[in-house]
């Protein structure tokens, strides 16, 4: 049995003759999608597999799919004769485009074996000159395989070595994504072994010694593991302890490695090579020369053995010495290692004669977290899911790790400044002012992954929507933290006169398997965000910043001035019910309304409203005036009279039913009913219970400022509780009240049917008339109001609803604000959606 050893992610390329069984191979070993065959390519553009005038065009086709399987990550077999270097050549150029390996299996078989194959043939005939040529180009290639590029190359020379064969597919190097972790993953060391045994200690490692009291190893006792991110030799004052210790511990597997560029530099000079002895090389090679040549040949082997890049955790955590771009993870190639090892310069140098480095992390928006070093920076940030933990120790700034996946930095200040820097130990001016967004990252047609309802698409005209809506009159996306989801009506009601009813509502709930359901009065307000933090830098915020309160759609609901009021008494409002102590925070985010609801749509009642109610009024008026005269007169206009009473009755209560919403314009009240979040914490697997108990806590502490919220819990297995969560409703909107909603009481909730809706909105009968009309409850208009499409709307909330919570988990998880800003304009370009606005 012969084992071809064939890495996980690469393009092999089969080559041989016609005839030599390639085929038939790729068959046996690959899966039906991983091979790519030429001739089914010529079949796909010129409906005949034979047709070699065709053999251009399917190329081509064949590159541009293998292209996207190597995007991808996919192992990609190419099944063609590949005996010419120029056809060969495209596909080594492909692979090294997208960083895999190429790998070549042949197929050098006698010529005598493909000529009576093809001779079997019958869906083609292809003549034994033709095998003879093939076969000559394969010999005259054989020894230049290596030289063309292939990383390994598989030679079979007889139908027996074939048939013997074994694929063993094999990991890159560079994936180690089996190692969960925990880890602690350290910045650059440059020999500074005793600062480096000092955080070894303090992050709970016992470190071991041999005879002459050199540590030569560290293990933790609950299992971590060290990353050394590079350069550990160089510039400090023990590079040799250092390399002992480093190397002991990945001997023993208590540490894994990645070379640096001082590493790299280190084993081109001890094997010989010229190299320019500078930046504390001279050091560590005066250093290695006082040690035994055994010890210098280890060094030389562990440093020249270390792979670029590690992947770690499952594809969660990439290390690398200067970092690495989304695309290079787990790949193999020249360009992935020059990255890992010096980053990527745009070609000028600073005052300092160094060269500047083009700010990768930036850009980055890739969901691994990525550790690197290389330049050092005063302390550890975090941009855009990297961090640098290089912070200077050898030029007397401190030696960091990070405790993965606890994100928790650790350090040790530098015993002494061990080598001058060139450059002053200040962090790098970044690219862009952190906060500022791309506009790439909202363009298009979008994909944004939630961890509670999957993939939520949103298409390039709804991103397009959104867009307008966010650059023209949306807050600083700084503190747009979260918009609240759209909320769906129930089913149409089948209660005579009615358009919405709770039993509608209830059913939804029961359908979905949810019977413990809280129902809340829906205030004549406007739904709104709050967020109140204490620590203005905390969102990037001006000193004096308090927070900003925005309408569902993320404008900004106030002026400057009555906004920071309103923030003021609530921020006094959280001190006094003791919510800050509470929730351990610094800022929190809550859901609720404004009242009125004539603050925010005053334009609305005065433009619209106002001048329907008056011209109702006063056009129904007089033609009851007329029609009493006609009367009078003796025409019988009793059947015209008495629709002229009901309409004038529908514009009274029309009338009667907007005015209920306005109200003075310096009585601002915030009806809080959900804390969305606050510091690190979410809040959405707490029960309304909670949440409502919480908001009255804050109404007795500020009663001029807050507004309860009404509520009745409802229990939908017993018919009295029912019944009275229908009287309930029914006594909120007689009295003139907009309805209320019917929540889950658990509040977050999944079920075999999928996200169960946050809400359903009852509306009252009398509210609807701002709706749909004054007239809307005539028989006639109601039959055709009734027949009303709510799925659309539900979809939308429920996607809504998950990325309000995906946003809210990703600005307490301290991801960056592209992230945060990916889930909330999800929300705003999802309601860009040509959805009826009545509903």
């Amino acid at each position: 049995m012969t084992v071809l050893d064939i890495p996980a992610r690469s393009l092999v390329v089969l080559v041989g003759a016609s005839g030599s069984g390639k085929s038939t191979f790729a068959r046996a070993h690959f899966g039906p999608y991983e091979t790519l065959s030429s001739d089914v390519f010529r079949g796909l553009v010129a409906n005949d597999e034979s047709d070699q005038s065709a053999t251009a065009a399917a190329f081509d086709a064949l590159l541009y799919v293998a292209g996207k399987r190597l995007d991808a990550g996919l192992l990609t077999v190419v099944d063609a004769t590949s005996v010419q270097p120029e056809a060969r050549r495209k596909l080594v150029d492909l692979a090294k485009s997208h960083d895999v390996l190429p790998v070549a299996i042949v197929f050098d078989l006698p010529e005598a074996v493909g000529i009576a194959r093809n001779a079997e043939r019958a869906d083609r005939s292809i003549p034994a000159g033709v095998v003879k040529r093939q076969s000559d180009q394969l010999r005259r290639s054989l020894r230049h395989l290596t030289k063309e590029g292939f990383r390994r190359v598989h030679v079979l020379r007889s139908p027996e070595e074939v048939a013997a064969v074994t694929i063993e597919r094999t990991r890159l190097l560079n994936d180690r994504s089996d190692e969960l972790g925990p880890f602690d993953v350290i910045g650059d060391v440059h020999g500074c072994r005793s600062e480096l045994e000092s955080l070894l200690d303090r992050l709970g490692y016992e470190l071991a010694r041999d005879e002459h009291g050199r540590t030569i190893d560290a293990r933790h006792p609950e299992g971590r593991r060290v990353v050394f991110v590079g350069d550990l030799v160089d510039r400090g004052p023990d590079v040799v302890g250092v390399l002992r210790l480093a190397m002991g511990m990945v001997a023993s597997g208590s540490a894994l490695a990645v070379p640096g560029n001082h590493e790299a530099k280190l084993v081109r000079a001890l094997r010989g090579a010229q190299v320019t002895v500078s930046h504390g090389l001279e050091e560590t090679l005066a250093q290695l020369a006082g040690e035994p040549e055994e010890f210098r040949a280890q060094v030389a082997t562990f440093c020249y053995d270390l792979v670029s890049h590690l992947v770690l955790d499952e594809g969660r955590l990439v290390v690398a010495h200067a970092g690495l771009k989304e695309q290079y993870h787990g790949r193999a190639s020249g360009r992935v290692r020059t990255f890992a090892l010096y980053g990527e310069t745009t070609g000028e140098t600073d005052e300092f004669g160094l060269p500047v480095r083009y700010p990768w992390a930036q850009d980055y928006r890739g969901t691994a977290v990525v550790l690197y070093g290389h330049t050092p920076v005063p302390t550890v940030e975090w941009i855009n899911n990297t961090a640098c933990l290089d912070t200077g120790c050898v030029f007397g700034g401190a030696l960091s790790a990070m405790r993965y996946p606890e994100r928790e930095v650790v350090s040790v200040p530098a015993e002494r400044v061990w080598y001058e820097p060139i450059r002053p130990l200040v962090a790098e001016k970044p690219a862009r002012e952190q906060g500022v967004l791309n506009l790439a990252d909202v363009q298009g047609r979008l994909i944004v992954e939630t961890s509670t309802h999957g993939r939520v698409g949103i298409r390039e005209e709804q991103s397009a929507g959104g867009l307008e809506t966010m650059s023209r009159w949306a807050t600083d996306p700084r503190w747009l933290v979260y918009l609240p989801p759209t909320m769906s009506p129930p089913n149409t009601s089948a209660q005579e006169g009615y358009l919405e009813h709770p039993d509608e509502a209830f059913a939804y709930f029961c359908d979905h398997g949810v019977v413990d359901v809280i129902c809340e009065e829906k205030h004549m307000g406007s739904r709104a965000v709050v967020l109140v933090a204490r620590d203005p830098h905390r969102f990037g915020a001006p000193d004096g910043w308090r927070g900003v309160v925005h309408t569902r759609t993320g404008r900004p609901f106030f002026e400057p001035e009555i906004e920071a009021a309103l923030l003021g008494r609530l921020d006094d409002a959280l001190d006094r019910a003791g919510v800050w102590r509470e929730l351990d925070a610094d800022w929190v985010a809550l859901d609720g309304e404004i009242l009125p609801w004539s603050l925010r749509a005053g334009e609305l009642v005065r433009d619209l409203y106002a001048s329907v109610a008056a011209a109702g009024v006063a056009a129904t008026g007089a033609m009851g005036s007329v029609l009493a005269q006609a009367s009078a007169s003796g025409v019988d206009v009793s059947a015209l009279a008495g629709r002229a009473r009901t309409r004038a009755d529908n514009a009274a209560r029309f009338r009667d039913a907007y005015r209920r919403y306005v109200g003075a314009p310096g009585d601002v009240r915030f009806a809080p009913f959900q804390v969305l979040a606050a510091g690190a914490a979410t809040f959405e697997d707490r029960d309304h219970g909670w949440h409502l108990a919480l908001a009255d806590r804050l109404v007795a502490a500020a009663p001029d400022a807050l507004a309860a919220t009404a509520r009745l819990r409802v229990d939908l297995t017993e018919d009295a509780s029912v019944a009275a969560g229908v009287a309930w409703w029914e006594q909120l909107t007689g009295g003139g009240g907009e309805g209320m909603v019917v929540k889950l009481f658990a509040n977050l909730t999944r079920t075999t049917k999928g996200l169960v809706q946050p809400g359903i909105k009852v509306r009252g009968r009398e509210y609807l008339r701002i709706i749909y009309g004054p007239d809307y409850t005539d028989p006639g208009n109601l039959a055709r109001l009734r027949d009303r499409d709510t799925g659309r709307k539900r979809s939308l909330a429920a996607r809504e609803y998950a990325l309000g919570i995906e946003a809210l988990r990703r600005v307490t998880g301290g991801e960056p604000l592209w992230r945060v800003h990916e889930a909330v304009f999800g929300v705003l370009a999802l309601e860009s959606d040509p959805i009826d606005p009545r509903l």
